[in-house]
C-alpha cells in the first residue's frame, strides 16, 4: 500500500459513525436526524455541515472519550497507508479557553494518538485550529493556549469554521502570538470563498501553508506567487466534491495545480461526512489524471516537506515513503 501523509485532517470530523453512535447511545443522547439513509452523517448544505460538526463534537464530553476518538480516527488512516497525520483539534469544543481542561484533554488525545501508534505505526502531531466564525477574540485567546501549553505534539496553529464571516486580518493578532509562540501556521482559504480570500489570507496572516486554497486556479498572479513562493496547498478533492464546489473529480483543480508546479497535496478533511477516505481519494485521482505511483510519491513528499514535524521525525518519515 502506498505510503500517505495527511496534513488536513479535523478530529470531531473523522469521527467513524459507529463510534458516535457508540458514544450517544452510552450517554442516552438521541442522534434523530444525526444520521442520513446510509448511515453516514445527514446535512444538507455548508452551513448545515458545519451545524452537523458540531452536533457530533458535542457528543465528546469526557477525557475517554477523546482518547478513544483520537485513536479510532488514527487507527482509521492507517488502514488506507497513512504514516503521518495532523489533527486539528478546536480548544474551543473541547475546553472552552481553560487552560487546565485543555492540557487534560491534550493528554487524554496523546494517548491515544500513542496507542495508535504502538498499533499501526502511524505518527501524529496537532494543529490547534480556531473557528472562523467564533470571532477574532475568541482566536486570540485560543493561540494564547496553543502556545502557552507547551505541548509537543501541538505543532501549528490554524483558521477554520466559515470562511464567509471575517477577513483574514481579523485574525492577524491571533496568528503573530502563534508566530511567535514558535507554532507553524496555516488557514482554510480559497474553499467556499474565491481566490482573493486565499491572497487576503496569505498576506494577513503570513502563512506556512494553505488548508484548501485551489480557489486560487482563478487567479493567474496569485498562481504565480504561490509557485514562486513554495507555498503549500493541503487540498481535500474529496470535500470539495461533497461540498459541490466541483462536480467531477476531473474538474478539480488540483490536476492543473500540480501541473504547473503547485505543492498541492492530498487530505480528507472530514472524511465520514463527505464519504470519502485516503484510499478513495487516491483512487478517483488516478481515474481522473492517469496518476500513478510516481505521481502520488511526489504529493507524499511535498506533504512531508509542509508538515508541521521536526527534522527528525521527518527524516524518519521519509525513509517510509
Amino acid at each position: 500500500m502506498t505510503a500517505k501523509i495527511e496534513l488536513h485532517l479535523h478530529i470531531e470530523g473523522a469521527t467513524p459513525p459507529a463510534l458516535a453512535r457508540e458514544v450517544a447511545a452510552r450517554k442516552g443522547v438521541s442522534t434523530a436526524g444525526m444520521f442520513a439513509a446510509d448511515g453516514g452523517y445527514a446535512w444538507t448544505d455548508f452551513s448545515d455541515f458545519l451545524r452537523a460538526y458540531d452536533r457530533v463534537a458535542a457528543l465528546f464530553t469526557t477525557l475517554e472519550d477523546h482518547r478513544q476518538l483520537a485513536e479510532a480516527v488514527l487507527r482509521e488512516c492507517a488502514k488506507h497507508g497513512v504514516i503521518y497525520a495532523e489533527l486539528a483539534i478546536s480548544s474551543d469544543h473541547v475546553a472552552e479557553g481553560d487552560p487546565v481542561r485543555f492540557a487534560e484533554y491534550l493528554a487524554a488525545i496523546t494517548e491515544g494518538a500513542e496507542a495508535a501508534e504502538t498499533a499501526m505505526g502511524i505518527k501524529a502531531n496537532f494543529v490547534a485550529t480556531t473557528i472562523r466564525h467564533l470571532g477574532p477574540d475568541r482566536a486570540a485567546h485560543a493561540a494564547r493556549l496553543a502556545v502557552e501549553c507547551g505541548h509537543p505534539r501541538v505543532t501549528g496553529l490554524g483558521l477554520a469554521g466559515d470562511e464567509r464571516l471575517f477577513h483574514p486580518a481579523d485574525f492577524a493578532p491571533a496568528f503573530d502570538i502563534a508566530r511567535e509562540g514558535g507554532l507553524k501556521l496555516t488557514a482554510h482559504a480559497g474553499e467556499a470563498c474565491g481566490a482573493q480570500s486565499v491572497r487576503d489570507a496569505m498576506d494577513a496572516l503570513k502563512l506556512d501553508r494553505v488548508d484548501h486554497g485551489v480557489r486560487a486556479v482563478e487567479d493567474p498572479a496569485l498562481l504565480a506567487r504561490i509557485i514562486d513562493e513554495g507555498v503549500h496547498l493541503a487540498t481535500c478533492p474529496g470535500s470539495n466534491m461533497a461540498l459541490m464546489s466541483y462536480r467531477d473529480w476531473r474538474e478539480h483543480p488540483i490536476g492543473q495545480l500540480r501541473a504547473m508546479g503547485v505543492r498541492a497535496s492530498v487530505s480528507t478533511d472530514d472524511p465520514p461526512f463527505f464519504h470519502t477516505d485516503m484510499s478513495r481519494e487516491y483512487l478517483e485521482l488516478a481515474s481522473a489524471f492517469g496518476w500513478g505511483p510516481a505521481e502520488f510519491a511526489a504529493i507524499a513528499r511535498d506533504a512531508l516537506d509542509a508538515a508541521f514535524c521536526d527534522a527528525q521525525t521527518k527524516a524518519e518519515l521519509a525513509a517510509r515513503l
